[in-house]
């Protein structure tokens, strides 16, 4: 029988000591990453001048797990193993035979599951000698997460925010500055990506893929600057997958397994992180549902294309086959800063290319009412990126008050919504408004991607 305990608890010494790589996994062949002069496959000579050596290898392995270095494990007992919670009174609220269980990943300082990829990066490009890393945030999540990150490793860190969530949530720039970090609206006139977008579109809220060019530039024209993203890459969303190791030696100390296994979608780290090692599971047979849940302001999955394309604006970048909206996209203004991306992490796309993984979006206010809802009887206050996966839970439990189906859903909790109580705010006083982007807008988008024959790597 299930365990009827609100908190599930790992010891320190049951914490995965691997990473779990899927590529060796997939039901297809991953597309190679394009090098955009050449249009050839990408080697790790091509990646060296922005990543150290160490990830470039994690980006193209083929070994099904990874060790984590000891080094990285000491630092993840600071908030490692998360809590997983039984949402009692969630379920009770919707009236739902449904079981919920949450991966609680706010209980790292940088208060989401970003701090599990920055730590490992921070320390591999300690390892390689480099004393400074450049990156891009959205909502602030990764930019606070690199910035604890790189304080432990004694690098410093340069962070290019999306002007509009820099303005929205002044005090991750703040959190950012007290670990050490240096944090621009972008775009900036530090680089000629930024001055050529300023010089366009004096008054742009700005984006991921225009911070991206920025940092990128800035690690690529600096011999001591590496560059460190935090979502789309392989690396980066196989150091989340801790996450779903973790649940599921969870799930098997209350007597569970999931059927319905739920993550937001921005770049698709902290989606991978939960959903990974139980997309193992599925494609071994077992009968699970996945679902990859996104805003209908940016609705990558649920209507881009699977395409090559740029992970920038400036085109700076290799050319990934991903799901995309075009790398000129400019998000509208939404709050779930860092689900605000053109692009989607290539293994992600991919399984969802191949009918692994369902995509859904929902507009804003549903997201938010997700949100209070959760708050109001579990207590936490979610960031606006994880109320999109709660929606669906709760979604998914009503269906199931509806059916008299009592199924395990899992949800991955990534992040609390401390320096979100603005849009909280707003919301609550009837100023927020949903947004969809227009057909016009998209098809306009995808003109300008890149014409690319497909290669194998």
């Amino acid at each position: 029988m299930p365990s009827e305990d609100t908190k599930i608890l790992l010891r320190e010494s049951e914490v995965p000591q691997r990473w779990y790589n899927i590529n060796p996994d997939l039901p297809a062949p991953l597309a190679p990453p394009i090098h955009p002069g050449t249009g050839q496959p990408l080697g790790p000579a091509d990646l060296a001048p922005i990543f150290p050596m160490e990830l470039i290898k994690q980006e193209m392995s083929m070994e099904p797990y990874i060790d984590i270095p000891d080094e990285v494990q000491k630092v993840y007992r600071l908030w490692r193993p998360s809590p997983l919670y039984r949402a009692h009174r969630l379920e009770k609220h919707l009236g739902t035979p449904a079981r919920i269980y949450y991966k609680n990943e706010s209980f790292s300082p940088a208060g989401s599951h970003k701090p599990n990829t920055a730590v490992a990066q921070a320390y591999y490009n300690k390892q390689e000698g480099v004393t400074r890393i450049a990156t891009e945030t959205g909502a602030g999540q990764w930019g606070s997460a690199l910035a604890f990150a790189c304080c432990l490793f004694g690098l410093e860190c340069t962070v290019y925010m999306v002007r509009v969530s820099y303005e929205q949530k002044p005090y991750r720039r703040v959190l950012m500055e007290t670990w050490g970090a240096t944090c621009y609206p972008s775009p900036t006139d530090r680089t000629n990506a930024g001055r050529q977008i300023r010089e366009a579109h004096p008054d742009t809220p700005g984006s991921l893929g225009i911070a991206i060019s920025e940092a990128v530039e800035d690690a690529a024209t600096h011999d001591d600057t590496k560059y460190s993203l935090g979502s789309v890459l392989n690396h980066v969303l196989l150091h989340q997958t801790i996450i779903g190791m973790e649940a599921k030696a969870q799930l098997k100390l209350a007597d569970e397994e999931p059927d319905v296994v739920i993550g937001c979608v921005g770049g698709g780290s902290n989606f991978a992180g939960i959903a990974f090692p139980f997309v193992k599971d599925k494609l071994d047979g077992k009968n699970i549902d996945i679902i990859g849940v996104e805003p209908q302001s940016c609705p990558t999955l649920t209507r881009g294309e699977f395409r090559y394309d740029f992970g920038d604006t400036a085109q700076l970048t290799p050319l990934l086959k991903m799901y995309t909206l075009g790398h000129t996209f400019v998000p509208e203004p939404i709050h779930a800063g860092g689900l605000r991306y053109h692009g989607m992490a290539p293994l992600v796309s991919l399984l969802v290319d191949q009918k692994v993984i369902e995509p859904r979006a929902y507009h804003q206010l549903g997201t938010f009412e997700a949100a209070l809802t959760f708050a109001r009887t579990e207590g936490s206050l979610p960031a606006p990126e994880t109320a999109h996966a709660l929606r669906a839970t709760i979604d998914e439990a009503l269906k199931c008050k509806e059916t008299g189906e009592e199924k395990c859903i899992l949800v991955n909790y990534s992040g609390h919504g401390f320096f979100d109580l603005a849009a909280y705010e707003k919301y609550m006083a009837g100023e927020l408004e949903d947004h969809e982007y227009s057909q016009e807008a998209l098809t306009e988008a995808l003109k300008g991607l890149p014409e690319v024959k497909e290669a194998t790597g």
